[in-house]
């Protein structure tokens, strides 16, 4: 997969279907001569340039017009030559800052690297890594890339780590994961916008001149911004075209950038947000940066979404749940909020086993003084008023209906009205008089370790203490304050970097030693909805909107990026307390079947249809189950640009898929259109179980099914199966 010319100086990293091709030019510059469909033979020429004005040389080339400015510079330095976006700034004791990175050796060997205290691809059978070593040969630092390929898939792993070799201090003021420089036709850039209650929608634009940036300032990956952005042809589709995409497999302040220079190289380049980032790197000291996956397609938006998912799959979720049954869990929030007390919740909890649900929730409100959202947070022990006895009376009445038992958390946070608080007020991030509250609510400072193994002391007592097997772990504000009590006026510029490592610290620990829980991510629904999170906990919440409209919109823009199965997708109540809109209970079961499924209401205000309709939902999730953890996912029709949602999950081998739709609002002139399943077997006699039809495999790939005529936000699902398997 990784191989080299007989001179050395071109390594080609050959996936699947694609090539990766890396030159080092006669100065030991590295460059970037092709990422795309796969290619071989001498392939220097790909490095031509033409000579601009106003393109500096640096001093160790001594040769006009050859300058940085007008080439594909693989990890491109600052201050010599090239105006472009640097990969990294480093600062010297003299105040200066400008770089000259030269190729000094590289490795490839079989397996991945761990990258220390972060999130990593999982060591997969087949992959290799190629390791470049670079110095700067003005400060002296030295940085290694790394670029791991895996056989089979289109994906190349990429991150980089910095050491200090010298006898002073440097400040990195820029530390990119990666840098990927490419030529070629026009692209447009796809990122993933939104907001608390709207995350994750898709928004398509012309790449043009300049320099556009998709980041996140605020500690986490956050709901307005996705660590991910693709770049398509402009006539790429869901199922044509070529396409690239890039996403960060890391929870806090990042940055994405694509930037179109002079010459039209595009120059796509991200990691770490720089913005409040200043790392101390002291000498022999390192700084390993996070992962960025990089994927590339030739059969459009959707492939692309596929390589993402199986990625995540295989080598990015925790190998005991990638592939496991999910529990089927209802919670108490909706239903009840703070009002609740073990009286009211033992009849929640047999309503809730009658209608086949295996796990109870036990949501926001269970410890300290948590009446309301302005007080507790941080007291991590039963309250006795609301519960008393504490858990154990709730725990055993789901025992007794043969179901388990989960706790919401909120671990990063605390109250002022706490009793934590007042003992450790400087645990909170910020400083008094300077903070800012959010939801009546701090945030605790975790890049201290004392304050973590106080937390995580608090949150081990109750899962050992208790038969706990589903954890809810929520972040319900962002951080304002960038300053730590615990660091140096010199080390301020650390502290969001280190809080994420400290998040990471904190979820290995809880998963190592509680193995048998399974821990659902949140962050206010999908404000924390990434690949760094999905190394610990194989589902996230991917919305506090659960209306079943607006769910499809949710969904669809997450599918682009991740796999279904990390997407924990809820019926709620209608009508809807986001929305306050009304939909049919078949079309909130249905898209809550596009992912880990469960329920957000009180059974006991149900009529008889509702709970026998919830009963049947849950046997049927349980049939289709295996296609979400494991099938391909197509996005058949587009709810932002149609009056439908539909889309289908087939097995990898084509022998079953499982389509659901909705259409948005009724029309009275509705005109007959069709969609049409991919991935099946062309020869294969299918049997379309809602249709009573039977279709051949070419049939249904080449013409369709027709759609539905319904309602407002009605909705339908068909199970198409090999006939000769029925």
């Amino acid at each position: 997969m990784i191989v080299q010319n007989e001179r050395g100086d071109l390594i080609f990293l050959n996936t699947k279907s694609a090539s990766y091709v890396l030159w080092i030019d006669q100065w030991k510059c590295l460059h970037c001569l092709h990422f795309g469909g796969k290619i071989a033979g001498n392939v220097r020429y790909l490095g031509q340039t033409e000579f601009k004005s106003f393109s500096p040389t640096p001093p160790d080339i001594l040769i006009e017009g050859v300058s940085p400015d007008l080439t594909a510079n693989e990890y491109p330095d600052f201050g010599q030559g090239d105006f472009r976006s640097p990969a990294a700034v480093i600062r010297r004791k003299d105040g200066t800052s400008h770089s000259r990175f030269r190729y000094c050796s590289h490795e490839v060997f079989r397996g991945v690297p761990a990258c220390e205290g972060l999130p990593h691809v999982r060591q997969t059978e087949g992959a290799e890594t190629l390791t470049v070593r670079l110095a700067d040969a003005i400060s002296g630092v030295e940085i290694f890339l790394y670029y791991v390929v895996f056989e089979g898939l289109d994906v190349i792993v990429r991150h980089a780590e910095f050491y200090n070799p010298t006898a002073e201090r440097v400040l990195l003021e820029r530390a990119y994961s990666f840098s990927v420089d490419l030529a070629g036709t026009r692209r447009d850039i796809l990122t993933l916008h939104g907001q608390h209650l709207g995350e994750r929608m898709p928004v398509r634009r012309a790449v043009t001149r300049g320099r556009y940036t998709v980041s996140s300032a605020r500690g986490a990956s956050s709901h307005q911004d996705n660590p991910f952005l693709a770049l398509l042809s402009p006539s790429c589709t869901e199922e044509e075209g070529e396409c690239m995409g890039v996403t960060l497999l890391y929870s806090g302040s990042f940055a994405l950038s694509v930037e179109e220079g002079q010459t039209g190289l595009l120059r796509l380049l991200g990691g770490i947000n720089d913005e409040n980032f200043r790392w101390r790197l002291e000498p022999g000291a390192r700084f390993v940066t996070p992962q960025a996956v990089l994927a590339w397609s030739q059969r459009g938006l959707g492939a692309l979404s596929r390589t993402f998912a199986d990625l995540f799959r295989e080598s990015v979720l925790p190998r005991r749940y990638a592939y496991a049954r999910r529990p089927i869990v209802i919670n108490n929030w909706e239903a009840t909020y703070f009002d609740f007390t073990t009286d009211t919740l033992l009849p929640f909890i047999d309503e809730a086993a009658k209608l086949g649900a295996d796990t109870f929730v036990l949501d926001d409100g269970w410890f300290g003084a948590r009446n309301s959202d302005r007080a507790g947070l941080g007291d991590w022990f039963v309250n006795e008023e609301k519960l008393p006895g504490g858990l154990g009376a709730l725990i055993s009445r789901c025992k007794e209906h043969g179901m388990r038992f989960g706790l919401w958390i909120e671990p990063e946070m605390i109250s002022r009205d706490s009793a934590l608080f007042c003992a450790h007020p400087d645990w909170a991030v910020g400083r008094e008089g300077e903070r800012c509250e959010s939801r009546h609510q701090y945030v605790l400072d975790f890049s201290r370790s004392e304050v973590r193994d106080e937390i995580f002391a608090r949150i081990a007592a109750l899962l050992r203490a208790y038969e706990i097997s589903y954890i809810k772990w929520d972040m319900n504000r962002h951080i304002t304050e960038c300053c730590s009590a615990g660091l140096p006026a010199e080390g301020q510029g650390e502290f969001l970097h280190r809080y994420v490592l400290g998040v990471y610290e904190f979820a290995r620990r809880l998963t190592e030693e509680f193995p048998n829980v399974l821990f659902e991510g949140c962050a206010g629904g999908g404000g924390r909805f990434d690949g760094g999170m999905l190394y610990y906990f194989p589902q996230i919440w991917t919305s506090d909107n659960t209306d079943a409209y607006d769910r499809t919109r949710i969904q669809y823009g997450t599918s682009i990026a991740y796999p279904l199965s990390a997407m924990s997708c809820h019926v709620s109540a209608c009508p809807n307390h986001q929305t306050g809109r009304v939909t049919p209970l078949a079309s909130r079961g249905l898209v809550a079947s596009l992912g880990a499924t469960g329920y957000e209401l009180d059974p006991s205000k149900l009529t008889k249809e509702e709970r026998e309709q919830i009963a049947l939902q849950i046997r049927a999730y349980r049939a289709i189950e295996p296609l979400i953890l494991r099938g391909d996912c197509y996005r058949l029709c587009d709810p932002f640009a149609d009056n439908y949602f539909c889309m289908a999950v087939v097995a990898k081998d084509g022998a079953e898929a499982y389509v659901v739709g909705q259409q948005r609002l009724a029309c009275a002139d509705g005109q007959l259109r069709r969609v049409r399943i991919p991935g099946l077997r062309a020869e294969t006699r299918y049997h379309i179980e809602e249709l009573s039809l039977e279709a051949y495999g070419s049939t249904l790939m080449h013409a369709g099914l027709n759609l539905p005529l319904l309602g407002d936000f009605g909705s339908w699902c068909w199970h198409i199966r090999a006939a000769e398997e029925q």
